[in-house]
């Protein structure tokens, strides 16, 4: 995805207003298995991820919990650090060779109060993430896990062939046992 389709996705910009936040923006490629953000750390960067697959996952004892998978035209952002420059509680790792566009949060934080066109695009950003959060929340909390995975099917057809079953077994919730057996189900 370009650029331009990403940020007009989140909330469309005037022509001005887009090419000044392209300015503070910056391709990066990093290669499969790099951590992007790492737990405890304050990362005061935005990413877009222009091609390739990300998940975000926080240990557990002596196991990782994804919560979250993130794919072409989606951010990938530590709420906690760019919302309260505090350090965040979640490693990202790209699961892919990923292609991302950069953007410095403190940087969108000065646009936010030099152009009311970007800070609405930020505002709807935000307000976008929390409804993704709290769809992700009601998922968990009141539907089974069989159903999680078809949803998760639905919203990402090509996640078994992009995402190791051990990574959706733990965003699920349940063991690879279970997955295998609910794979097995809706075939």
């Amino acid at each position: 995805m370009t650029i331009d389709e990403i940020l007009d996705n989140i909330h469309p910009l005037p022509a001005a207003s887009k090419q000044t936040i392209k300015q503070y923006i910056t391709a990066v490629s990093y290669p499969r298995g790099h951590i992007l953000f790492q737990a405890d750390r304050i990362k005061m960067t935005v990413y877009f991820i222009k091609k390739g697959f990300v998940r975000a996952y926080a240990h557990q004892g002596d196991h990782e919990v994804t919560f979250w998978f993130g794919k072409e035209g989606e951010p990938v952002i530590s709420m906690k650090s760019y919302v309260e420059s505090q350090k965040g509680y979640e490693d990202v790792e790209l699961l892919e060779d990923c292609e991302l566009y950069e953007l410095n949060a403190t940087d969108l934080q000065r646009l936010f109060q030099e152009d009311i066109h970007i800070a609405n695009w930020g505002r709807r950003f935000a307000e976008q993430e929390l409804i993704r959060t709290e769809e992700r929340l009601i998922s968990r909390q009141f539907r089974t896990a069989t159903d999680r995975y078809k949803e998760l099917l639905k919203e990402n057809p090509d996640l078994v062939q992009r995402v190791a079953l051990g990574h959706i077994a733990s965003y699920l919730g349940i063991t690879q046992v279970s997955l295998s057996r609910i794979r097995a189900e809706i075939r």
